[in-house]
């Protein structure tokens, strides 16, 4: 492979922080909510404000709840294998670090006893074809630190009787999922989109609430995993009741980035600003 001969005008980025949109100033965060309780009423309307414009932007079905969850992508792909993992095989896709990461979790940390490993090299992607129906599948979308993607969705059976997780933390913003073929999409506000980073997005369709409420993990579960109480959902996360305390300074940046998604089109304006557009 020949080294690109020409720049982007704006380099900055890593699997850390991505750019700041443009035009971005400190400014853009005067009506932030500091020193105010994240359960005041300014506060969960801030939190439920961002929730609404997801939804907007990406447009995200209606039926899918939507929550802000702790620890960055980390903390909400961490809450969707503990929590809804265990009652079918799963199928874990790999080809990049992050993906190696969940694998890791689930068979040294969970021990669950039916995982089947689908690897692929660094530049290359799985036999997609090979994943099962019947079986839970976890996958990132477009691997952060190999830039690798899949396709499009059509591998995917939309007569699935597993759960689709999907780390779509360098995708989203990005590239326009197919939410219907999408389980669980988690990713973080410091990608694609800029924000801050210590916060976390986790999108639950009807299919994984129904399994969040018929089954009982074989291991204890941390608080910040938690998201059902005596069977039932806790609708309050998905409602800006996050389960710890969130930064409003980054709230308010999520706002602004969202704010700025809409304003110079929504999701496709956005998707060719990323540069993630098929030229």
């Amino acid at each position: 492979m020949n080294k690109p001969s020409v720049r982007p005008a704006c380099p900055d980025f890593s699997s850390g922080p991505c750019a700041k949109r443009p035009g971005w100033t400190p400014g853009a965060l005067k009506d932030a909510t500091v020193g105010r309780s994240h359960r005041s009423k300014p506060g969960k309307s801030k939190l439920k404000e961002v929730i609404d414009r997801t939804r907007k932007v990406l447009g995200i079905p209606e039926a899918y709840m939507i929550g802000i969850v702790p620890a960055s992508d980390t903390g909400a792909v961490e809450m969707a294998l503990w929590s809804l993992l265990g009652p079918r095989g799963v199928d874990m896709l790999t080809w990049e670090s992050f993906g190696e990461g969940w694998v890791s979790d689930v068979q040294k940390q969970l021990k669950l006893s039916d995982v089947r490993v689908l690897k692929a090299p660094y530049g290359e992607l799985p036999d997609l074809s090979k994943t099962d129906p019947a079986r839970d599948v976890v996958f990132t979308w477009n691997g952060t630190t190999s830039g690798v993607k899949v396709p499009n969705g059509d591998w995917i059976s939309d007569a699935r009787q597993g759960l689709t997780i999907c780390d779509a933390t360098s995708a989203v913003f990005a590239m326009d999922l197919p939410w219907r073929k999408l389980d669980v999409v988690t990713w973080s506000w410091q990608k694609v989109m800029g924000g801050e980073g210590a916060h976390g997005m986790l999108v639950l369709s009807p299919r994984a609430v129904e399994r969040l409420q018929s089954h009982v993990p074989a291991w204890p579960m941390p608080k910040i995993f938690r998201l059902t109480q005596g069977g039932k959902l806790i609708e309050g996360i998905f409602k800006g009741e996050t389960i710890n305390t969130p930064s409003m300074l980054c709230v308010e940046d999520a706002i602004d980035g969202l704010k700025w998604g809409e304003e110079i089109g929504g999701l496709h304006a956005l998707i060719v600003a990323s540069g993630a557009a098929p030229r």
